[in-house]
């Protein structure tokens, strides 16, 4: 009855709202991975670093970016969210052109730190205005078109930063994008309204529907508030499932974030093109990207086997990995493979963030995803710098076999949740 209802509700939220969304993240994620094409564009170099280096000044944004995970969707709901997103954009714009000045190691590092910080309180903002404007049953498909934020970006991160290596220098792709960055407020500022009720363009039909629906859901929240309670933060602490998924999407973003980051370096290594034929070549691997999030995830629905189709994302993610270097010599072959590696990219995450609310009731699923999520991401750091040690300690086979270890014991432990997470009990449409 109420999905006829809606069908017959304007749409005008999805035009206005989740292309400026989509926009900023998609960009945000651009600031923060470009730094992969600057190191294969004669970063290092310049600055005089060695891989190490250049992978700890990669992966330290991600500490900068657990500031402001937790407090960011606080900020956001209980202040001005469209304020807030704008300085953000401000902030990290900023830094990331301060980033095409930096002198030596010491300068990339602090300015790497601050792009995390700025960026950190972004993605809960975000989630938290897509929750503004559409109510749970639209969530989803909105959640998920703002998923796809990854794959666009790098495929757009991957041309126009070759094209700005070949033209100029690697100082400009941090410069150019930064300055892009800056220009988004031009598009968030008169598209966005943080609420329905201070859209001026939202038809009174449209509001109505959105906010009686979302006042629905705040009724059924209070409910189970009664029932429920409060998490408190050492019943987290002491839920061993809690852990588990944790480590797991530990493992998990290590791989992608090492993967990712390194990416244009080992395509220079294996078919020796110019930045601006490495730019145009990176695209091709997530283009596998966006057509993974929809095969695997559409699979694991029809299953319901969340446990099964998380864990073995994973392992084929490490599988294509080792086979990518392993047959780097036939470069065909390899780039095969890492087709595979970005087929496999995000479809495990789209599957992962099913398990939480199977495994705890809704305050103890809320509380754990922002715990899983800053934590997790801590593999951001990790797996870009243990690659980038591992180069200069040994070669680039070495560095990549380590992420597949990672990927190889989140596998592991997947298949240590509980029976529930394979669909045992549930109903399948």
């Amino acid at each position: 009855m109420d999905s006829d209802l809606s069908k017959n509700i304007p749409k005008a939220r999805w035009l206005h709202i989740i292309p400026p969304v989509l926009l900023v993240y998609i960009i945000a994620y651009m600031d923060r991975t470009n730094i992969s094409f600057a190191m294969a564009g004669g970063m290092n170099k310049t600055l005089g670093i060695a891989a190490d280096m250049s992978g700890l000044a990669a992966g330290i944004f991600f500490v900068g970016y657990m500031v402001l995970q937790i407090p960011g969707g606080q900020i956001a709901e209980r202040g001005n969210v469209k304020k807030f997103i704008a300085l953000t954009i401000v902030g990290w714009g900023g830094f990331a052109i301060l980033s095409g000045f930096v002198q030596n190691s010491i300068q990339l590092l602090i300015v790497r730190f601050l792009i995390g910080v700025a960026e950190g309180g972004v993605y809960p903002a975000m989630l938290t205005i897509l929750s503004h404007w559409f109510p749970n049953e639209e969530r989803g498909r909105a959640n998920a078109l703002f998923c796809m934020n990854l794959p666009i970006g790098a495929i757009i991160t991957g041309p126009l930063s070759g094209l700005i290596i070949s033209a100029f220098s690697w100082r400009y792709v941090f410069i150019i994008e930064g300055i892009i960055a800056l220009a988004l407020i031009f598009v968030w500022w008169p598209l966005i309204s943080d609420r329905p009720e201070n859209a001026k363009w939202i038809s009174n039909e449209e509001k109505n529907y959105i906010l009686t629906k979302l006042r629905e859901e705040q009724e059924e929240f209070k409910k189970e508030d009664k029932v429920n309670g409060k998490v408190p933060f050492k019943k987290l602490l002491s839920n061993s499932n809690v852990w588990k998924l944790t480590a797991i999407y530990f493992c998990f973003t290590t791989g992608v974030y090492g993967f990712a980051l390194w990416l244009p370096s080992l395509l220079k290594e294996i078919v020796h093109f110019g930045m601006s034929g490495i730019g145009f070549l990176s695209i091709i691997p997530y283009i596998g990207t966006i057509i993974g999030l929809y095969v695997f995830s559409s699979l694991s629905d029809k299953s319901n086997n969340r446990r099964f189709w998380t864990g073995i994302l994973l392992v084929v993610f490490a599988v294509c990995l080792i086979l990518s270097v392993q047959f780097k010599h036939v470069v065909w072959l390899s780039f095969i493979f890492m087709i595979g590696c970005g087929a496999c990219l995000q479809a495990p995450a789209s599957v992962f963030w099913t398990i939480p609310p199977i495994l705890f009731e809704s305050d103890m699923a809320a509380s754990s995803r922002g715990f899983i999520n800053a934590l997790g991401n801590l593999g951001g750091f990790l797996g870009p710098y243990i690659v980038g040690f591992l180069i200069s300690r040994y070669n680039s086979t070495i560095g990549i076999f380590s992420l597949a270890i990672f990927l190889l014991v989140g596998f592991f432990i997947s298949m240590t949740l509980p029976a529930k997470t394979a669909g045992a009990g549930y109903e399948r449409n």
